[in-house]
């Protein structure tokens, strides 16, 4: 199988053509690649693939081999291998994902893409939809009782759940401890994404990741959109918001008028490759 590794802001993928490759046992295979002893090494696996409703589609599973719905630094390291392999000559392009269609605008520096900015669509908040059990239309600043602690949460999907803490020092975390009693959790019935996140002004916060499937990761493009769109909805930031994380920055702007979240961010080639089956 030929592969090419890529990463956005640390969150790293091994990325496969199946416009030409055909790949058996997918939860298997992206299992075995993302294993960083004995694999190539990533947080998953996303297959190209082609589309009848976009220009492309991205089909992406965790680490664990459960499949994922959307992944906004997967994504822009999407826009950059099809722009890159001369699959498309567009500057703007549309992939299809399991939570919808996604539009995305490159910029090209001297032929090879440096930056994306992607349409994340409208952040969800009705709990039902998210999923989160609640007996509130909304999950804001709400307590859950994880281990022996009470934490306050809020709720958002971006097409895929995410339960958002605000602390005051995210460095200490003990997230390997907490992050999967967070994830598996009975108030989440298809398990969260949960993000920590630092407050540090209105236009600038730090956050650490949990994700379900693949555990902490470097970065999450969702779950960054989902804390922004958090700190919105408790007061905490203006509507457009740099976030450090673990691997990089991402600025994140919510557009009230069009109740659209847009992320921009880098894409990076790490490799090429191929590993045998």
């Amino acid at each position: 199988m030929k592969f090419t590794k890529m990463q956005g802001c640390g969150n790293d993928y091994v990325y496969v053509d199946c416009t030409k490759e055909l790949i058996p046992n997918i939860p298997e295979t992206a299992i075995k690649v993302s294993d960083r002893h004995f694999g190539i090494g990533s947080d998953g696996l996303i297959l190209i693939r082609t589309s009848d409703k976009a220009d492309f589609m991205m089909d992406m599973y965790n680490q664990d081999g459960s499949r994922a719905q959307m992944c906004g630094n997967g994504i822009r390291c999407v826009a950059k291998y099809v722009y890159d392999n001369h699959l498309t000559d567009k500057n703007q392009i549309q992939i299809e994902t399991l939570s919808g269609i996604k539009t995305l605008d490159l910029a090209v520096e001297a032929g090879k893409v440096t930056y994306v900015t992607v349409n994340m669509g409208n952040p969800i908040l009705e709990s039902s939809l998210i999923p989160v059990l609640s007996e509130k239309e909304r999950v804001i600043g709400e307590p859950i009782n994880v281990g022996d602690k009470e934490y306050k949460i809020t709720c958002v999907s971006m097409g895929n759940p995410h339960a958002i803490i605000f602390v005051d020092d995210i460095k200490n975390l003990l997230l390997e401890k907490i992050g999967p009693l967070f994830e598996n959790h009975m108030m989440f019935p298809e398990r969260i994404n949960t993000e920590f996140v630092h407050v540090i002004d209105r236009k600038h916060i730090e956050m650490r990741v949990w994700e379900r499937g693949s555990g902490e990761t470097l970065a999450c493009g969702t779950g960054t959109c989902a804390s922004v769109m958090a700190c919105i909805l408790n007061g905490y930031t203006d509507h457009e918001v740099t976030v450090s994380l673990l691997g990089g920055e991402l600025l994140i702007r919510y557009d009230e008028k069009e109740n659209i979240i847009y992320m921009t961010g880098p894409a990076v080639k790490v490799f090429d490759g191929e590993i045998i089956l």
